[in-house]
């Protein structure tokens, strides 16, 4: 692959994918030079709270194994370095990698200007270049072309036979369409409510809208501004969420999600 300028290709796995919260776990680059030579950089990183176990379960990196790492500020000035003014490169790393990172180093006092640079996103070339429609998913998962694509019956068609296709490939035959029910729908940066206002994070719930968004938990605003739920109270909020304010200030928290078994 001909280089003209050196590219860094990096990657992280992180106790999450919430960028604003979430802490780094491991980091591992790859410096692409134009003579074709190579260089690399790699560490663990104790992120100085507990890896959620679902997280765990997915990078097989747990507590004990980052437990003696250095935290993400002792690195970040070697990881800077490293990186130098390289081009940045990765899968995702415009939406998370390189925006979870820029804050990790401003909060060790470094200020990462990333955005001025040439940027390869391997993800976004392959969403660009490779179909993901109703199409696509037929000839992938039934082996079929689809006829007459875009009118109702044909796409309903379809999706019927892909439906099938998938409860074979992902789920048990013998439940059927229901072992696909919640198959891709679990995330490690779980919302609490279906309108998507609060967010669980390390074991607490905080909002994403208002003055406390990603600053403060649920617990914290009860206690400290218990006139802001009250406030709140009278706003169009759904009534999941209406409960869940008369709840905290009642001094009651719902507890977080967990984790579910593979078995």
């Amino acid at each position: 692959m001909k280089i003209e300028k050196p590219v860094i290709t990096l990657d992280l796995e992180t106790t999450g994918t919430w960028v604003e919260k979430d802490r780094i776990v491991e980091i591992a680059m790859i410096k692409l030079l134009p003579d074709g030579s190579r260089e690399s950089y790699h560490s663990h990183v104790n992120p100085g709270m507990p890896i959620p176990p679902r997280v765990s379960e997915i990078t097989g990196i747990y507590d004990a194994d980052v437990k003696d790492a250095p935290r993400f500020k002792e690195i970040a000035e070697k990881v800077v370095e490293f990186i130098g003014d390289c081009d940045l490169a990765g899968f995702n790393v415009e939406r998370f990698d390189l925006v979870l990172m820029e804050r990790e180093l401003f909060e060790a006092g470094i200020k990462f200007e990333w955005r001025s640079r040439t940027i390869y996103d391997a993800q976004r070339i392959y969403h660009r270049h490779e179909k993901r429609d109703l199409k696509a998913a037929y000839q992938f998962y039934c082996g079929k072309e689809l006829i007459g694509a875009h009118t109702a019956m044909a796409d309903t068609e379809a999706t019927v036979e892909i439906l099938e296709s998938q409860t074979q490939r992902y789920g048990k035959v013998e439940e059927g369409i229901i072992s696909l029910r919640d198959f891709g729908y679990e995330k490690m940066d779980d919302f609490y409510d279906r309108e998507k206002k609060f967010r669980w994070w390390n074991g607490k719930l905080y909002p994403v809208f208002g003055k406390y968004a990603r600053k403060m938990s649920l617990q914290e605003i009860a206690k400290k501004d218990r006139s802001y739920l009250q406030w709140l109270m009278t706003t169009d909020f759904s009534e999941e969420v209406k409960t869940l304010f008369e709840e905290a200030m009642e001094g009651r928290f719902p507890q977080p999600p967990k984790p579910q078994s593979k078995v």
